[in-house]
């Protein structure tokens, strides 16, 4: 196909998409449910650093904490806590704890309830290592929180108060902090891995220069996801991601518009199809999109929300090569 006409493999009609009109009262979807806002993560924060979770804690939510263990570190904690008070002290449903001062490093976690503490439970190995740097994701479920440190699941742990009342993140000891982040579980996860994959945060990174582009030199085969963070700026006009053939062409373009607060996926041809779903970008607001590769199309998810599938041949997929974004945002990530 020639570049501006319609590339071979897109198997969605035109009657299929609507045209490039804004849309009416009526068909605006309903407004931003909160379960689906995500706070921006912090970088760089000042040990002790105290902060509000925003919605609080709830099955579904995760954390993320990537820094490093200082070499002559003897303890640091994480407090998932039931408010900010300092007397009376929180009551403290989650308290993890590694020590690297004993004989034989370990790990603690707890519960603090009404300022007692609850019997501890102790993780003989410590999975991190003075002087390396680490990311550790918290995995909150129905029932007990999971733990896993640079990919590997390290421990899990009941709770003991309800996670619906932890709306404060503590971190205090000895310890470097790179980055705090505030996501939600991929649609694309449950049920296949046991935990999400962690990527790490950036801050002003050159690679994450806006527009950014990232290779893709075999293609895109089912399975993969292309996994990209960051905040929306302040003024913002829209967002475009894009994916390209060797020739330049692009057969494949999502975009949001803050004009007319619509997310479109754009033919080659010029046409729109619009996502009817809440528009979850926000200026100065932390993003996350997700983007599944399947047999024929691409699923999408925006802050843990699957939004549905777009068509593609797979021999369009197979002959993609770049990435690219451009747009109103501050990258932190862009994983493909």
């Amino acid at each position: 196909a020639s570049q501006g006409g319609r590339a071979p493999g897109i198997r969605i009609s035109r009657s299929s998409w609507r045209p490039s009109t804004p849309m009416s009262p009526a068909e605006k979807p309903d407004p931003l449910p909160d379960t689906f806002i995500l706070q921006p993560p912090v970088f760089h924060p000042v040990v002790p650093y105290v902060t509000t979770i925003f919605g609080g804690l709830r099955a579904g939510k995760m954390v993320t904490l990537q820094g490093m263990v200082p070499l002559d570190a003897r303890r640091f904690q994480v407090d998932f806590q039931c408010g900010c008070s300092v007397h009376p002290r929180p009551d403290i449903a989650i308290h993890f704890n590694p020590r690297f001062h004993t004989t034989k490093p370990h790990v603690i976690c707890n519960t603090l309830y009404l300022e007692r503490w609850q019997a501890e439970a102790r993780w003989p190995r410590l999975g991190l290592q003075r002087g390396a740097s680490f990311l550790i994701l918290f995995l909150f479920g129905n029932e007990e929180m999971k733990v896993s440190v640079n990919g590997q699941h390290f421990l899990q742990y009941r709770y003991r108060l309800p996670l619906s009342r932890v709306d404060t993140l503590g971190i205090f000891g000895d310890i470097l902090v790179e980055a705090v982040g505030f996501l939600n579980i991929s649609p694309f996860a449950e049920g296949s891995i046991e935990y999400p994959v962690g990527y790490p945060f950036l801050l002003k990174s050159p690679s994450l220069e806006v527009p950014c582009s990232r290779a893709l030199p075999k293609g895109l085969w089912p399975g993969q996801v292309i996994v990209l963070r960051g905040l929306v700026l302040p003024e913002p006009k829209d967002v475009t991601l894009s994916l390209r053939d060797e020739a330049a062409h692009v057969p494949v373009t999502l975009r949001a518009s803050f004009a007319d607060r619509t997310l479109a996926w754009i033919a080659p041809w010029g046409c729109k199809k619009l996502i009817s779903a809440p528009f979850l970008f926000y200026p100065r607001r932390f993003f996350e999109v997700l983007l599944l590769c399947q047999e024929g199309g691409l699923k999408l998810a925006l802050n843990g929300q699957g939004l549905g599938a777009t068509s593609v041949h797979q021999q369009v997929l197979e002959q993609l090569r770049e990435f690219r974004i451009s747009g109103s945002v501050q990258l932190y990530c862009v994983h493909c």
